[in-house]
């Protein structure tokens, strides 16, 4: 089926404008998309049927895009899995944490469509293969 090989990107932010935008923008770049509001139910949709990339916002009732990837990370069947932190927090602590948490990469807003697009597009090269049963995962830094 053609439609799977179409890259799935996962999307977690909980501003219904930023996220119409993004699933748009996205769409428009060719990706199929899914998307949640709120952390816990994305964390679940995301251990369901794992993307083949993650745009995580870091403010979202209930977890928050540190404690998705956190959770994302430790689990074996999404740990592969590469995520954009996308997100206003601009301090470099919020960095620091996204990357020890094994963020792939990290955008603030307000962001371009362009920059969008690119980053996506540079977590599909970054993707690591879903781990084997006991291999370790290793973590892309950007």
């Amino acid at each position: 089926m053609a439609e799977a090989r179409v890259p799935r990107i996962f999307i977690a932010e909980d501003d219904e404008a930023i996220l119409d935008l993004l699933v748009t923008r996205l769409r428009i770049a060719g990706y199929r998309t899914a998307q949640e509001k709120d952390g816990l139910r994305a964390l679940e949709a995301i251990r369901r049927a794992p993307p083949n990339a993650c745009v995580l916002d870091v403010n979202m009732p209930r977890l928050n895009g540190f404690q998705v990837l956190r959770h994302m990370k430790a689990d074996p069947l999404t740990a592969h899995v590469p995520v954009l932190i996308l997100t206003a927090r601009r301090a470099p602590d919020d960095i620091k944490t996204a990357i020890r948490l094994g963020a792939t990469d990290y955008l603030s807003k307000p962001f371009s469509h362009e920059q969008l697009q690119a980053r996506v597009a540079r977590l599909l090269r970054k993707r690591a293969p879903p781990p084997a049963s006991s291999s370790s995962v290793n973590d892309v830094l950007l």
